[in-house]
C-alpha cells in the first residue's frame, strides 16, 4: 500500500505535486487545501481523504472533518492539520502514524512507536522552506516514509 501525503496547498496544486503523487493507492491531504478544485484534481489520481485546516473557512470546506482516521495496509493512520490540537495519545490508540501539516516544515520522526509525518507544503513558498510532498509505504504493517522535494 502506497499513500501520497500532501498538505498546505493553499489553492495551488503544482504539476510537480501531481506527478509525485501518481501511482499511489490513496492520497491524504492534511489541510489548508484552499479550494474544492484541489481535492477534485487529487481524486483523479487516487481516492483522497482530507481534513480541514485553519484557513479552510469557505462554505465548500464545512463538511471536512478537523481530523480523520483511516486503515491502510493493516495500519491505523490519523490525519490532523495542526499537531498542537492532537487530543489523543496515538500510542494508546494503536495508531501507527500521524499525518499533519500547518507548519510547512517537512518532518519525519518517531515518538513512542508512532511515526509522525509532516509532508511539508506543496503550495506557495513560505519563507525559505522547501516545496514538498510525502509518501508512506506500508508493507505487512511496517511503515516507511519519505519526503519528496518538488
Amino acid at each position: 500500500m502506497l499513500l501520497g501525503l500532501i498538505s498546505d496547498t493553499h489553492n495551488l496544486l503544482r504539476p510537480e505535486a501531481l506527478s509525485a503523487l501518481k501511482g499511489v493507492d490513496q492520497i491524504l491531504h492534511a489541510g489548508d487545501i484552499g479550494a474544492k478544485s484541489i481535492l477534485e484534481a487529487l481524486n483523479k489520481i487516487a481516492p483522497t481523504t482530507a481534513v480541514r485546516g485553519n484557513t479552510d473557512t469557505d462554505p465548500w470546506s464545512k463538511d471536512l472533518p478537523e481530523n480523520d482516521m483511516i486503515e491502510a495496509g493493516g495500519a491505523m493512520i490519523y490525519i490532523i492539520h495542526d499537531l498542537s490540537k492532537l487530543d489523543l495519545k496515538p500510542e494508546a490508540a494503536n495508531i501507527a502514524a500521524v499525518i499533519y501539516g500547518h507548519s510547512h516544515q517537512p518532518k519525519i520522526e518517531e515518538k513512542k512507536g508512532v511515526l509522525y509525518i509532516n509532508p511539508g507544503s506543496a503550495g506557495p513558498r513560505r519563507f525559505n522552506l522547501p516545496i514538498t510532498v510525502g509518501r508512506l509505504k506500508i508493507t505487512e504493517g511496517k511503515l516507511k516514509a519519505e519526503i519528496l522535494p518538488l
